[in-house]
């Protein structure tokens, strides 16, 4: 093992992300992991992200749930009753104690779903009446894999009502001790459902052209940040990625417009958000199947550097880093901050292995969304209980 050098240094180098002053720049990525029993975040939870806090450090949650329609997992967490944001008050106040910060992810799946989640066995909503193709399977509560429903488009007088779920989602959010929230706008969920011109076929002021499409994400963050503040919101999107089909016919248009949307939010403020946090184009190809390569230095130049330039603010980046990716993404002013997903699973300890440059933990796939509250979980060994010589590389 060899510690840090000065031309990686400054991935472990203060920054201030508005008004939390954070010690390093290693941010612990949004990933479900189905341990929140019946939806209710429990004692698991507080181990697991206590275990990825450090001093200063930010984590972000898994996928929590905006309002019984949202989930698209079984045992995922939700902030919409009283009971859960008394229960995520022990996982925050746990995250805290190690003093780290925590935001919230908005979730709501939207098609992504199936009437098994839905309250009644309803049909999921979404921005179109299209279902998700064959070429993805939803995983249902027994550990199968099914195709996806039909979902129903929202009407556009029902839109206004999914706006104020996730407006009271980050105020329970914030109740429940959360420094902020994540507005999950990315990877083919609801609001990506409306943004992205290969779902969106509707016919109102919520489709056609790119204004249009971003007009329910724009409304919904306005909603929030008069909530709770501009500066304890963050917002995820992800023009490139395909995931659920979620394609648009011109990513780097579309991610302009978004940024364009926040940037002039900001102003009409007088504050700015958080953060944008952006998933890189690999992360379909490369990320999950582990099968590809990283996106060409042409692809990632056009689109996340452009981004980057464009958006006045704190810039995160995600999606099959590497701690070396990381670093480089870092050195060339590609980011401010870099969210690690995966690597984080099996490593609770990653900044500290990343700073001595240590053999990292093996993660287990087939344990990613199972019920265990351990197994797969939290019993991923920390640097100093691992035997010498027995860490492995991880693939990515």
């Amino acid at each position: 093992m060899a510690e840090t050098t000065a031309n990686d240094s400054r991935l472990f180098t203060p920054y201030n992300m508005s008004k939390f002053n954070l010690s390093h720049r290693v941010v612990l990525a949004p990933m479900t992991r189905c341990r929140a029993l019946n939806g209710i975040p429990g004692p698991a939870l507080a181990t697991y992200y206590q275990q990825r806090s450090t001093p200063g450090g930010f984590l972000i949650s898994e996928g929590t749930a905006v309002s019984p329609t949202a989930p698209g997992f079984p045992h995922v967490p939700g902030i919409y009753t009283k009971e859960q944001v008394e229960a995520w008050k022990k996982v925050v106040d746990a995250v805290h104690a190690k003093g780290a910060i925590i935001f919230c992810q908005l979730w709501h799946v939207g098609r992504a779903s199936h009437q098994v989640y839905q309250p009644g066995g309803a049909a999921p909503i979404s921005s179109t009446n299209k279902p998700i193709s064959r070429r993805w399977r939803i995983l249902m509560p027994d550990g199968s894999y099914a195709t996806y429903p039909n979902p129903q488009a929202l009407q556009t007088s029902e839109i206004p009502e999914v706006i104020d779920q996730y407006r009271q989602a980050a105020l329970n959010a914030i109740r429940a001790g959360f420094d902020g929230i994540e507005i999950h706008g990315a990877h083919g969920y609801l609001i990506d459902q409306f943004l992205k011109d290969g779902i969106n076929d509707r016919t109102d002021e919520y489709g056609g052209s790119i204004e249009n499409r971003c007009r329910f994400l724009m409304q919904l963050v306005r909603e929030v940040t008069v909530a709770i503040g501009s500066d304890r919101v963050g917002v995820r999107m992800s023009p490139a990625i395909d995931h659920l089909d979620a394609t648009d016919s011109d990513p780097l248009g579309l991610g302009l417009a978004v940024i364009q949307g926040l940037n002039k939010l900001q102003i009409d403020q007088g504050a700015k958000l958080t953060y944008l946090h952006v998933t890189q184009p690999r992360y379909t190809a490369y990320g999950q199947t582990e099968s590809g390569r990283p996106g060409t230095e042409d692809e990632e130049a056009q689109l996340l550097r452009t981004w980057r330039r464009s958006y006045q603010g704190t810039f995160i980046c995600s999606g099959g880093f590497t701690r070396e990716l990381g670093i480089q993404a870092l050195a060339e002013d590609g980011a401010d901050l870099v969210a690690y997903g995966r690597l984080f699973i099996s490593n609770p300890d990653l900044v500290l292995r990343f700073k001595l440059n240590a053999p990292l933990n093996k993660y287990v796939r087939k344990t990613f969304y199972t019920h265990d509250p351990i197994v797969g979980y939290t019993d991923y060994p920390f640097l100093n209980k691992a035997n010498k010589g027995q860490a492995t590389l991880s693939r990515l």
